[in-house]
């Protein structure tokens, strides 16, 4: 068994050319909801079938299997550099021209020889797999079938053979919701969880509990919208296990006695009474001054920042935040 998290490898570290090394993470929505990517560490060749509400979705893999929660690392990283060119009003395109090493590093990867064969791999389990679903993104609603990506190519070779450069071509499903902006900001150390059902489980409670106190989920639907195929016990035993280990960022969970699992935020949160709040109308000014950042985490992070510096009264919040994000974005 290795250690609970992986190492920090890299602690200092009409197309579109990747070249914002330290864009923050960042998710879609949709796949961040429901089940679309593999939790096995074995080639999963099974056809996944997934309804929750009026969402339907079915996953079909190539004969390498489906495209796993750690292929999901190549998609992140492209949506987080669409979104750092979005933000600094740039033209993005569904064709994304990437550096291998840069996507290596930026993800925690290893940078070897066989890093790098890992990484054509995960190329070729995210084009061979198959998605038919009405799920919406952007506000539209079509039963399509798609790849996770539409294609990908190796440009440039090193003398070695290993791969340098890289053209991906992104699903119109997915660059739909980039430019939507239907994305959220996931913490790095999301890149140091080992285990898939550890990122899996991440992505649900970021999604579901964000700048809420507390978020409440029974271990049945969670079972179902993690997409893991163990039975419900075994399933509970691997939720002790991660909650044991804390290694998931940001969040505390605990699961009781009734199967309900409670996540709250590790951040300042609105039941503290001293922390100072921000008007809807600041968050508002924040969104245009940021377009597509995550506003609710702004805040949060402001929040932080204002406790740190010794929690003082503040007698006019929004400026006091607005002021703060003005620095934040100078530097």
């Amino acid at each position: 068994m290795g250690g609970a998290l992986l190492p920090d490898r890299h602690p200092s570290a009409d197309f579109f050319v990747c070249d914002i090394f330290d864009a923050m993470p960042k998710g879609d929505l949709a796949s961040m909801e429901h089940p679309l990517f593999s939790l096995s560490t074995r080639p999963d060749r099974a056809i996944l079938r997934y309804a929750h509400g009026p969402a339907t979705l079915e996953v079909t893999p190539s004969v390498k299997g489906r495209a796993t929660m750690h292929d999901k690392d190549i998609l992140i990283y492209c949506i987080s550099q669409l979104m750092a060119a979005l933000n600094a009003g740039r033209p993005v395109s569904k064709e994304v021209h990437l550096r291998a090493h840069d996507l290596l590093v930026a993800t925690n990867r290893e940078t070897s020889g066989d890093g790098y064969k890992r990484l054509r791999d995960a190329f070729e389990r995210l084009a061979g797999t198959r998605i038919t679903t009405n799920i919406t993104t952007a506000e539209t609603q079509v039963t399509s079938g798609f790849g996770l990506i539409e294609s990908w190519q190796i440009e440039r070779r090193a003398q070695g053979g290993r791969m340098v450069s890289v053209v991906v071509v992104l699903s119109d499903w997915l660059f739909r919701a980039i430019n939507a902006r239907s994305v959220l900001t996931l913490s790095r150390a999301y890149f140091r969880l080992r285990r898939p059902l550890e990122r899996r489980l991440y992505e649900l409670v970021r999604k579901h509990c964000g700048r809420q106190a507390e978020w409440k989920v029974s271990v049945e639907t969670l079972l179902k919208k993690s997409g893991s195929s163990s039975p419900r016990r075994v399933f509970r035993a691997m939720l002790r296990d991660i909650i044991a280990r804390g290694t998931l960022p940001d969040y505390d969970l605990e699961l009781g006695a009734d199967d309900i699992l409670r996540v709250r935020p590790q951040r300042l949160v609105e039941t503290d009474i001293s922390v100072p709040r921000v008007s809807p109308e600041a968050l508002e000014r924040a969104r245009v001054l940021m377009p597509g950042a995550d506003v609710y985490m702004l805040e949060a992070d402001w929040q932080l920042f204002w406790a740190r510096s010794g929690r003082r009264v503040l007698r006019a919040p929004d400026k006091a935040f607005l002021g703060w994000l003005a620095k934040r974005q100078k530097g």
